[in-house]
């Protein structure tokens, strides 16, 4: 293990993290957006995380790995089309249909402001592991002294 696995396992959590914050915020900004550039409603995105450099089985066995994991990476950006957007009457809106529905995205503000607060913990949590790392290495660096 060298000596900025930490630090580097850390970073690509803060990455990760970030642009889970990023795909959040656009659920919430686009939460009344009831067309896109193509016509089509908005439909909520998320997120897939995968670990970066998983190791074998057989190289964890036998210990040639060296290292237990290298970070996170993102795996895919997806849109959620498996969950229905809401329907509100009101046949005075533009995008109405011909019974007076208009359908509004599939985003629920509670749902992504949990993962917003999920999110925003898990970068803090990487910097604080980050800071640590970086303190240790400092700690090391003054034991010649």
């Amino acid at each position: 293990m060298g000596v900025f696995s930490g630090m580097d396992i850390s970073a690509s959590g803060m990455t990760a993290q970030r642009t889970r914050l990023d795909i959040i915020s656009e659920n919430i900004a686009n939460v009344n957006t009831t067309r896109d550039a193509n016509g089509n409603v908005y439909m909520r995105k998320s997120v897939i995380f995968q670990e970066k450099g998983v190791p074998t089985f057989d190289e964890l066995l036998i210990g040639t790995a060296g290292n237990f994991g290298q970070g996170v990476k993102i795996t895919s950006i997806f849109e959620d089309t498996s969950t229905e957007g809401r329907m509100v009457y009101d046949p005075s809106h533009p995008d109405a249909d011909e019974n007076g529905y208009v359908t509004y995205p599939n985003v629920n503000t509670v749902q992504e402001m949990t993962d917003m607060i999920d999110a925003s913990r898990a970068y803090e949590a990487n910097v604080t592991a980050f800071n640590a790392s970086k303190n240790m290495q400092l700690k090391a660096l003054e034991i010649g002294k």
